[in-house]
């Protein structure tokens, strides 16, 4: 069996540490620390409410309707209108832009890569930051593999087509394995150590906790650099919290909030948001002609909230096939990847 390829790049980084530096081009509006609203009359005492809740960057504030800041304990009515307008001038982020300004927003967007260049390919380059990517697919069909692999590229520099930032990893099945990372990070010439130390991880047992693990990752995201924030998988701990048709609505209702607040976090820190998903047999799917037929759970509320949806679905052997089943900018095609004790890599022949 032919050898894994590496990067030319890569092997000069052999055993070497990820290093994170952020340059001044990351720097922008959207990106404004809430204290900067102390400059405009806000008490500090209630900025640090603020930042408790979760509200760590003056877009944050500006994403959220005054409703909900409402909530924040010891966060008065007359305060939220205080803030919110302070907040609004700030950032001038609730304005009209042109075309060519959204162009320029745009191109802050990095493209990860996926660890093989046939799926990076399929994406346009890679995943893509500022927007949700959600993976499907059956048991055993790559997704956590996946994750793993960019659990590593996402720490890569950025002429390694990496994110050149940290990961954030909310495990919901008990799937993450550290040891795994570290065959990942030799192929890219990364510390293993090194690598696992620029994961923060986390392992969430109900809908709650992991509400309460998104505000924590907010502050975090605010100090240090990061890339990626994982969720694997996005449905898990829903379908054990609410059960039944009686519970439906409610679910949604809580997913819906849950997807939006990651939203809100990709935008504000320029993040690659991945979520894994899972897939229930489709009655209808039989009309389709195709073995097994299943579809993605979630429904339409995960569905429209993903900017990128991707099926996976076992192949031959070690290798599975990954579809663009939904994307803003890319057509419906496939490729086929295969799994390796380092990670996704493009077929061996």
């Amino acid at each position: 069996m032919a050898a894994l390829t590496e990067s030319k790049s890569a092997r000069k980084h052999i055993s070497s540490t990820p290093h994170l530096d952020v340059s001044a081009d990351d720097a922008n509006d959207t990106f404004q620390s809430i204290d900067k609203l102390q400059a405009a009359g806000i008490n500090a005492a209630d900025i640090n409410k603020l930042k408790q809740a979760g509200y760590c960057t003056v877009l944050s504030i500006v994403q959220t309707t005054k409703k909900e800041l409402c909530l924040v304990k010891g966060i008065s009515e007359a305060k939220v209108e205080k803030i919110v307008e302070a907040a609004a001038k700030l950032g001038m982020c609730n304005a009209f832009i042109t075309g060519v300004e959204l162009v320029q927003k745009r191109g802050r967007v990095i493209k990860i890569t996926t660890g093989s260049d046939q799926l990076d390919q399929l994406l346009g380059g890679g995943f893509e930051t500022m927007s949700i990517t959600e993976l499907f697919g059956e048991n055993r069909c790559g997704k956590t593999q996946l994750c793993h692999t960019v659990c590593v590229t996402a720490q890569l520099p950025r002429d390694m087509k990496g994110g050149c930032g940290k990961v954030c990893y909310i495990d919901t099945e008990g799937t993450f394995r550290p040891e795994k990372i570290q065959g990942i990070a030799e192929r890219f010439g990364l510390d293993g150590d090194g690598v696992l130390d620029n994961i923060m991880y986390a392992r969430a047992f109900t809908t709650e906790h992991m509400h309460q693990l998104l505000t924590l990752a907010a502050a975090k995201m605010c100090e240090e650099r990061f890339s990626v924030l994982i969720v694997d998988s996005i449905i898990a701990l829903f379908r054990v919290d609410f059960s039944g048709r009686g519970e439906l609505a409610d679910r949604q209702q809580k997913l819906n909030r849950m997807l939006s607040i990651m939203m809100k976090l990709a935008e504000q820190y320029n993040l690659a948001v991945m979520l894994t998903n899972q897939v229930m047999s489709d009655p209808g799917g039989g009309l389709t002609f195709t073995a097994n037929p299943t579809k993605p759970v979630g429904g339409h509320v995960l569905g429209h909230a993903s900017t990128t949806r991707l099926s996976m679905r076992k192949g031959k052997g070690d290798q599975r096939i990954v579809k663009v089943y939904d994307a803003p900018n890319l057509p419906e095609s496939e490729c086929i990847i295969q799994l390796s004790s380092r990670g996704i890599i493009d077929v061996i022949e």
